[in-house]
């Protein structure tokens, strides 16, 4: 039970979770019905293997530094465990996005890839956010390439989610900028320092939000009243950070990233033709 729970917090479970919750509220969203479970399947395993892949990637810099957080790190779990969980996943993973579709099952297979990218070479890169912009805005076109008469997700959607994934790229890297520093890891919002990541994922973000807004058409008070919260946290959030040693603007950012979600989630019924 013990090597069971840390090859759980192995797999960075809020992540996995988010993603996979987030596909599969949109599958549901956008009318898929029943086969959302599927989409819940494939980014599951996806995930999982992302999650896993990482700590078995960093496996050695991870023990370098000193992370408590990581299993592997702490002597918990060999590291063969996780490379093999993260193999096994991957496995999983292709007949269950082939499931969706070729194409759906095809692209789903490519943000996977992007994302075992990031973790293998591109996070210590000034393209440590292309695996998220192109694994956040394939999403859409995930969902609809998977409904029973498959399209394209619109522009504005595909936008939108490469907003917002390179938007929580900015802001997930923040809280571990000295520890990827001290390893050698110099990928962009490392290059920028937290001040100007934190910052430039607020306006990111924001602007995810107004293309969700108007995107579809449109918007509506409730959306254009969450628009217009987005746009007053980040706002705060700028002033804010202006003041040394401010994590406010960090702070707005996922608070933004949280409504962006929810506007996408909310749009679902308008990525494909009726």
């Amino acid at each position: 039970m013990t090597r069971a729970g840390a090859l759980v917090r192995a797999c960075h479970p809020e992540p996995t979770a988010a993603v996979t919750t987030i596909a599969t509220a949109l599958a549901v969203s956008a009318g898929m019905g029943g086969r959302a479970l599927l989409v819940t399947a494939a980014f599951l395993t996806g995930q999982l293997s992302v999650g896993w892949s990482n700590d078995w990637i960093d496996a050695a810099r991870d023990t370098r530094t000193g992370r408590d957080d990581k299993p592997v790190a702490r002597g918990e779990l060999p590291v063969e465990v996780v490379r093999a969980a993260a193999v096994i996943a991957l496995a999983l993973c292709v007949p269950l996005s082939l499931a969706l579709g070729v194409r759906a099952g095809l692209l789903h297979l490519a943000a996977v890839g992007a994302a075992w990218s990031y973790n293998a070479r591109l996070k210590s890169s000034l393209l440590s956010w292309a695996p998220y912009a192109l694994a956040f805005g394939a999403v859409p076109s995930i969902v609809t390439l998977a409904l029973p008469d498959p399209v394209v997700a619109p522009a504005w959607a595909t936008t939108a989610g490469a907003l917002l994934g390179v938007g929580a790229h900015l802001t997930n890297v923040l809280p571990d900028l000295e520890e990827d520093l001290a390893t050698g890891v110099r990928g962009l919002p490392h290059v920028l320092g937290p001040r100007r990541s934190a910052a430039l994922a607020a306006v990111l973000l924001l602007a995810a939000a107004g293309v969700l807004a108007v995107g579809p058409g449109q918007p509506g008070p409730v959306v254009a009243g969450a628009v217009g919260v987005a746009a007053a946290v980040t706002a705060v959030g700028l002033v804010r950070a202006r003041r040394a040693g401010s994590r406010d603007a960090f702070r707005a950012a996922i608070l933004v990233a949280a409504l962006c979600v929810g506007l996408l989630v909310a749009r679902g019924a308008a990525l494909a033709p009726t």
